[in-house]
């Protein structure tokens, strides 16, 4: 199963990269994915979808298996709530929410339901 994410800060990539698999950097939105894959995204604002995240969706959402997401409890009801907003608007699973870059437990959470897709 391949990866699109986007980082801004740098938390997502580093869940990516602690991963090991194959993935595609978001970065303008105008990135292109045909194959099934699982997005990792952070969240933008006080729970909004980073605007590059929506415009990657609106060309590549039919493979859109689930999402993953990160976010700062900080935020309190804003925690990883783009995460849901995707979810909800294209009908997948959110599949996992992660406090920043994570821990390794969360790192071994994420892969044993990457590996059930």
């Amino acid at each position: 199963m391949k990866i699109a994410y986007a980082s801004r800060t740098g938390n997502v990539e580093s869940i990516v990269q602690s991963l090991g698999i194959d993935s595609l950097r978001i970065d303008t939105g105008n990135e292109t994915l045909s194959e099934e894959y699982v997005l990792f995204t952070y969240t933008d604002g006080y729970g909004d979808v980073p605007a590059e995240v929506e415009t990657f969706l609106i060309a590549n959402s039919m493979n859109l298996k689930g999402v993953v997401v990160s976010g700062d409890q900080g935020y309190g009801d804003a925690y990883c709530l783009a995460g849901d907003k995707i979810a909800e608007t294209y009908d997948v699973p959110c599949l996992y929410k992660v406090e920043n870059s994570g821990t390794a437990e969360d790192i071994n959470a994420i892969k044993e339901i990457l590996e059930k897709i």
